[in-house]
């Protein structure tokens, strides 16, 4: 069986809306972590078959393939493609999943996946500009729920029995642990600068649960969802190169791990944000692997009750997920998340000396994307 690796991993800082990144244009952004991709790997982007990238919102400054874009805004050889993926919040881990199967397929040697989201500039929602995606067939078949993400993660709330100090715990945890991790350095290595923007800027330090007990709920008047436990509106962009084990040593790569197995998975659209668990499975069946042979996991926080449910279902070790802090604390820029993710997570490994790390990611439509990946000593 073929084998991939991932050789390089980068990302920006993830700017919190309206902050230091919101005055760039997300080609450019999304062109500052391809140059720094492959000045960091010492790799020549003549070499590149194609460039896979997530992004959301294809609307406004996102709209006509940012994909191919954010090659030309990068400078490299106009004779390098680039395509534009959307699977909602997983939109870049997708990108990485079919990155690894052209790879994997042998038609191609070298490929780049990433994503990019500038929230500041494409706010949530503009690609619906007033319309619904969902048509009538889909509303019906569902009694004419109107899926909304925020009242899906209420419903999962309610479901696994998790009160509004449970859930204001977890996300306070969010902010502890992405502060420290932030002031040991952790993410040093892993960001590019962009306009003097070094640093996550969404870190809440101080953060408690008496605190957010003042914050008033998002979705229902009596429910436990708010700003505070929720994901944060975010800009951001990330890029990893993946290629052969062979054409690794052909160029001189160092490949920080190889990628095991990727899945996704679909699940109730009413609850929505459920998916990471059967994506979760089915990825370890791929594997062999079983939950307690992974040193790492990321579980986007898209809202608190979401890792919440996956560790009660999957009785993974809550001091393994999100270990550097999550969403909640680290900021959520959509279609580049996957992407962020799995660099803070490769990082991570390496500096640590993990062996697996498993990535899964909830997404707007009740899909979900999860991905396995090796260090390569």
């Amino acid at each position: 069986m073929p084998e991939v690796v991932i050789a390089g991993a980068v990302r920006t800082a993830v700017g919190k809306r309206n902050g230091g990144l919101a005055g760039v244009h997300p080609a450019d952004l999304s062109a500052v972590v391809l140059t720094a991709l492959a000045e960091r790997t010492g790799l020549d982007p003549a070499l590149v078959d194609d460039v896979i990238w997530g992004c959301v919102s294809q609307v406004g400054d996102q709209s006509s393939n940012i994909g191919r874009y954010a090659v030309l805004a990068a400078g490299w050889p106009e004779s390098i493609p680039g395509t534009t993926v959307n699977r909602a919040c997983g939109s870049s881990q997708q990108a990485l999943d079919f990155a690894a199967q052209a790879v994997l397929s042998g038609q191609q040697d070298v490929v780049v996946a990433g994503g990019v989201e500038s929230m500041s500039r494409v706010p949530l929602g503009a690609a619906k500009a007033g319309g619904a995606p969902y048509g009538p067939r889909a509303l019906a078949r569902y009694n004419d729920f109107e899926f909304n993400q925020g009242i899906g993660a209420e419903l999962i709330a309610e479901k696994w029995g998790f009160d509004r100090t449970r859930v204001d715990e977890f996300s306070v945890l969010s902010h502890e642990r992405a502060a420290a991790a932030q002031d040991a350095g952790a993410f040093t290595d892993q960001i590019v600068a962009v306009d003097g923007v070094t640093a996550d800027e969404g870190i809440r330090r101080g953060s408690t649960v008496e605190k957010l007990a003042g914050l008033k709920p998002a979705f229902r008047d009596d429910g436990v969802i708010h700003a505070g436990n929720s994901s944060q509106i975010s800009d951001g962009a990330a890029a990893l190169l993946l290629t052969t084990p062979e054409k690794a040593r052909e160029l001189g790569l160092t490949p920080l791990a190889r990628y095991r197995a990727g899945a996704v998975a679909g699940s109730d659209p009413v609850l929505m944000l459920t998916g990471p668990i059967p994506a979760t499975e089915k990825v370890l069946r791929k594997t062999g692997l079983g939950i307690g042979e992974i040193g790492v996991f990321e579980v986007n926080e898209a809202f608190a009750p979401v890792p919440l449910a996956w560790i009660a279902e999957t009785g993974a070790d809550p001091a393994l997920v999100n270990p550097l802090g999550g969403a909640i604390a680290l900021g959520h820029p959509l279609g580049g998340s996957g992407a962020v993710l799995m660099t803070r997570m490769l990082h991570h490994m390496r500096d640590n000396d993990i062996r697996y790390g498993l990535q899964t990611m909830c997404e707007g439509g009740g899909t979900a994307n999860a991905t396995v990946v090796e260090l390569v000593s």
